[in-house]
Order: structure tokens, then C-alpha cells, then sequence
């Protein structure tokens, strides 16, 4: 690699800790832009999950870089790390999850911040209170420090123009939508190793994500057609379990915890549709890993979703049960339309392809050093 090319700093935390929404974005990314002629130092706090890690490219451009000094990790990645930074000689520091380190702007470092979502302000009843003004004040105090923000969806740039109109104008807002690992593709196989019939949902399982909702849903479907839950195991999910059992629909549910990144394509392979119900979203990528796999996905109105998914999916209003069956009874194998309205929902997705997604960064970050120089 050219010692001339620009020098990246990237903050690599969720890189290595975080299996879903965040770290996804950050490894696809990263892995896109290690294609284009720059040097990327990924900082991170510790060496994270092993699996996660190696999700990472081995590229000569590429190189982990890890804390030296006895900061607590949480002082380092706010605070400390721009010692470090100016040490490695990093000409512009992209923090890819809302967050930048304190005082960034006054180290003469160029930056930039993605931000998901607001989802603490826009519905702060799915947050601790305290958690709400701690967020809050990092999102102030991003906006101040941020040379340049990237908006993951029209929805998120909404948002920010909203919360945080008193420190920031639209021009210093660009809309880049994220994009999903290449390893998410339409499979042949079409259906799941035991013959079952299922609609998987894949996120976090929590009160915002609402899959509830989706198991409401199934008493009115076929009782052949069984849901597959993805995700990490929370009092929600408890929630869910004992509406099930009351139910009788318990032997119809099946939720999976601790699925490997790996292992997730043979689960999209398997289902019949996707569903993801979420009350409020900054983007989706399920979303678009779903349809990249041939699946018709039903989601909820009221945020980014209709964005990601584009018109050819079916949405519905959070809390209409009835409304979810027919989309989901209408998205089963043999649906009229069904087969059109999936390729038609594989072009719209084409516009975030990874290397457009990288390309747009890539300019991002040239306009900004040109601008240092």
C-alpha cells in the first residue's frame, strides 16, 4: 500500500463486540472501503470476540491498533484516544456509531460520525430515563465535535435535523445508506433441512422490536406455518414465551439464541418470508439481508422501514395484528404476486450495494482533507 495514501482512523469497538445492527455495518464497511487506496487503523478497546474480528479482511491496509496507556477502556475510546491518534498520524477519525472522542475537533483532526438512529428521543419509553440524558448529551456533544455527519436513512437525517437543530445545518448532513455483507444471497435451497414451513424474524428481541406482534399473527395462519425468532434471550422474551403458551401456539414458536453470523444465511435460506415489526427503526439492514436472500418481508409503518425495504414489501401499522396475518398469509409460498413483488423489491435494493455505499464515504472523506489542506 502507498505510505501517501490518506491514513484513516476508524473506531472499531462494535467492529469487535457487537454481532448485529452496528458491528454489521462496521465490518461491511470497512471491508468495502480496504478496496480503495487508503490505510485503515480500526481502534478498538480490547481484541473483542474472535468470530467478529476475523469477519474483518486480512488486507496490508488494514491493522487493529489497541489502547497502551492504563486508561479505563470507556476514558480511552471517549477521551484518551486522541493521543493516540495524533501519535499514528490519522489524518481524519470516522466514529461509526454515533459517538466521537472529546476534544477531537481541537486536535486539528478531521471527522466524521455515522448516526443510526434517535430512537431515544423519538420513543424514549423503550429507555431507562438516565439513560435517555446520557444518550442525549453525547448526541449534543457529537454534533459539536463532528466536522461532517453521515445519515443512514432520509428517516435518521430527519431526526438529527430535528433534535439537533440549534447545532447543525443540513449541509454538514450527507445520506449514505449502509449496506449488507455479500455473504447474504438467494440460495437454491428454498427450504429449511426438516421440511417445516417458517417465517423468521432476526434482531434484537426487545419491547421496540415488537415481534410480538408476529406470534399474535399466528393463530390466523396455516398451522403448518411456525415462527423462528433470532436473538439474544431478554425479559421480553419471557413475554413472548408465556403469550405463546396461553395461546397454544407455543409449539409454533422456536426462538434461537446465540446463532453465529455464519449460520444466519441457511436460516433466511430455509424461511418462507420475513417479518420485522419494529416500532421505530434508523434503517433495518434484516431487512435488506432478507430480500438479498429472495424472501418478501412484512415490517411496520411509522419510520425508515418502507425506506429500506422499498414498495413492492408489505408494511403495517405497529399493533394491527390482523393487518400482519394477511401480509404475512399474503407473502407464504403460492401468494399471488409474490414471486414479482420479490424480484422487483431485488432491484430496488441494489442502491446499497456495498462498493456505492464505500464510494460515497470514500469521496466524503477526500472532500473533507482537501478541505484541511
Amino acid at each position: 500500500m502507498n505510505s501517501s495514501a490518506p491514513l484513516i482512523g476508524i473506531d472499531a469497538k462494535r467492529i469487535v463486540r457487537n454481532g448485529t445492527g452496528l458491528g454489521s455495518y462496521g465490518r461491511t464497511l470497512v471491508n468495502d472501503l480496504a478496496q480503495y487506496p487508503l490505510r485503515l487503523n480500526l481502534y478498538a478497546p480490547d481484541k473483542g470476540c474472535d468470530d467478529l474480528r476475523s469477519q474483518i479482511i486480512a488486507r496490508e491496509n488494514i491493522t487493529f491498533v489497541y489502547p497502551t496507556s492504563r486508561h479505563f477502556k470507556s476514558y480511552w475510546r471517549s477521551r484518551g484516544i486522541i493521543a493516540d491518534l495524533k501519535r499514528d498520524g490519522i489524518q481524519l477519525y470516522h466514529g461509526l456509531s454515533g459517538e466521537l472522542p472529546i476534544g477531537i475537533r481541537r486536535s486539528g483532526i478531521k471527522s466524521v460520525v455515522t448516526i443510526h438512529d434517535l430512537i431515544f428521543l423519538r420513543h424514549p419509553e423503550f429507555y431507562h430515563p438516565i439513560d435517555v440524558q446520557i444518550y442525549k448529551w453525547k448526541f449534543r456533544q457529537t454534533l459539536r465535535e463532528a466536522d461532517h455527519i453521515i445519515a443512514i436513512s432520509e428517516c435518521t437525517k430527519r431526526d438529527i435535523l430535528e433534535y439537533g437543530s440549534d447545532l447543525v445545518s443540513e449541509d454538514r448532513i450527507s445520506l449514505i445508506y449502509q449496506s449488507c455483507s455479500p455473504r447474504f444471497e438467494a440460495s437454491p435451497i428454498g427450504s429449511s433441512e426438516d421440511n417445516q414451513r417458517y417465517i423468521l424474524s432476526v434482531g434484537s428481541i426487545e419491547a421496540r422490536k415488537n415481534v410480538l406482534q408476529a406470534v399474535q399473527a399466528l393463530p390466523y395462519l396455516p398451522d403448518e406455518i411456525s415462527l423462528v425468532i433470532v436473538g439474544r434471550h431478554t425479559p421480553y422474551t419471557d413475554r413472548i414465551s408465556t403469550w405463546a403458551e396461553q395461546h397454544g401456539v407455543a409449539h409454533r414458536v422456536r426462538i434461537l439464541h446465540g446463532v453465529s453470523d455464519a449460520e444466519l444465511p441457511a436460516l433466511y435460506a430455509g424461511a418462507e418470508a420475513f417479518v420485522y415489526p419494529s416500532v421505530y427503526e434508523g434503517f433495518g439492514i434484516p431487512i435488506i439481508e432478507a430480500v438479498r436472500c429472495g424472501l418478501p418481508v412484512v415490517a411496520c409503518t411509522g419510520s425508515c422501514l418502507e425506506e429500506a425495504g422499498g414498495p413492492h414489501n408489505l408494511y403495517v401499522a405497529p399493533g394491527d395484528v390482523l393487518g400482519m396475518a394477511d401480509a404475512l398469509r399474503r407473502s407464504l409460498k403460492g401468494a399471488e404476486d409474490r414471486e414479482q413483488r420479490i424480484q422487483l423489491s431485488q432491484q430496488y435494493i441494489h442502491r446499497f450495494d456495498g462498493n456505492d455505499v464505500a464510494g460515497q464515504v470514500v469521496q466524503l472523506y477526500e472532500r473533507l482533507l482537501r478541505a484541511s489542506i
